[in-house]
């Protein structure tokens, strides 16, 4: 299979799908994969990596439209990527179908594209091992973010949220106990700060708990607790995630006006429409802004500012997928993978999740799909 990767236009995305030794292993097995230039540079990889691996350099995105059946990326693409598309393509990244404008998803259905979101990739157990990587990325990183956002000269109210000897530690506030507030949870515990954990689900509170050896408060998510605890939080992290569907908004105006001023709230499900009615997004470059006096950072792809550590992670875990892909052509992936066809959004001319076609007032194609709730 002639394979794609396109280098990210989104600023400040610095992440590529593969790395020069997973290219390798795919050229070894009779692929041609062809890399646009400087796709891997802000990630570590030079472009020599690359063709010493075996991959073809393209020198612009129209080049690696035309040379690839395969197209591979990372952040969600632009509507000028969109168009790039050809009859018959595949596409493979975040896709975010749940906020996608319908023209975007009326394209893929009219040039027949396969579009495979590694979001939606889910295994029988219901883990998203594409999305679980990024999602322990985003989790740890969450706690640093929060605590350079606390200091004075960023505005926040100047509280360590280890605290010291005489004086009490910062609090933070996880509402959600899956992979990000979990990894959360677990690396505010260990520098010392006061750490509750809200979720719906019991049996997810009591595997944390279980994880944190005691350290971790953890609460039913009921609107009683959600705002007795926000309203005490030096730091709250929006870990929400229904699925592939957008995220709710729990929270309200009036429950982020609760906390106190200089606080700071990172939501990490951004990405998925933000679990706060006083969220949108921000940028690596544009990180933060304040609402309410609270300071709101709402990058939706975090795990880039770790360019490094998060493609490799990517990689990993896509090459099997991708391998998979390659052998047995898009049409036999979906019937006989159930893993990666799990991440087929469209395939054939049809939408194959319900509720992305329900949402954009589409007829949803033949396949069913298999639908969990998550708090991420």
């Amino acid at each position: 299979m002639d394979i794609g990767v396109l280098k990210e236009t989104y600023v400040g995305e610095t992440r590529a799908p593969l790395i020069p030794l997973a290219v390798g292993e795919l050229v070894t097995h009779g692929n041609r994969v062809v890399v646009e230039r400087e796709a891997g540079v802000r990630s570590g990889f030079g472009d020599q990596e690359y063709a010493e691996a075996g991959a073809t350099i393209a020198y612009s995105a129209d080049e690696v439209f035309v040379r690839s059946r395969a197209v591979l990326k990372v952040y969600p693409p632009s509507w000028e990527e969109y168009q790039k598309l050809d009859e018959g393509q595949t596409l493979l990244s975040f896709l975010g179908l749940s906020h996608a404008t319908r023209p975007c998803v009326e394209l893929l259905l009219r040039r027949h594209i396969t579009a495979i979101g590694y979001e939606a990739i889910e295994t029988a157990d219901g883990d998203r091992p594409v999305l679980t990587a990024m999602s322990e990325i985003a989790g740890r990183l969450s706690i640093p973010i929060a605590a350079q956002y606390l200091e004075a000269r960023h505005g926040g109210k100047g509280t360590l949220l280890d605290g010291i000897p005489g004086v009490p530690p910062g609090t933070v506030v996880v509402l959600g106990a899956g992979v990000v507030g979990a990894n959360a949870a677990l690396r505010a515990a260990a520098i010392g700060a006061h750490v509750v954990v809200l979720d719906r689900d019991v049996y997810r509170l009591r595997a944390l708990d279980a994880r944190a050896a005691g350290r971790v408060v953890t609460a039913i998510a009921s609107p009683h607790n959600v705002r007795r605890f926000v309203a005490i939080a030096d730091v709250l992290i929006g870990a929400v995630l229904m699925g592939i569907e957008g995220t709710p908004r729990v929270l309200s105006d009036e429950l982020i006006a609760s906390m106190r001023p200089g606080s700071v709230f990172i939501d990490v499900s951004i990405d998925q429409g933000g679990c706060s009615t006083t969220s949108r997004p921000t940028t690596i470059h544009d990180q933060v802004y304040v609402a309410h006096r609270v300071t709101h950072y709402c990058v939706p792809n975090i795990p880039a500012l770790v360019p490094r550590t998060a493609t490799v992670a990517l990689s990993n875990i896509l090459l099997p997928f991708v391998a998979t892909l390659a052998r047995l052509g898009p049409d036999a992936a979906l019937h006989e993978d159930p893993v990666l066809g799990s991440g087929f959004y469209t395939h054939g001319g049809a939408c194959l999740k319900p509720t992305i076609a329900a949402s954009l007032g589409l007829t949803p194609g033949w396949a069913r799909e298999r639908e969990h709730d998550h708090v991420a």
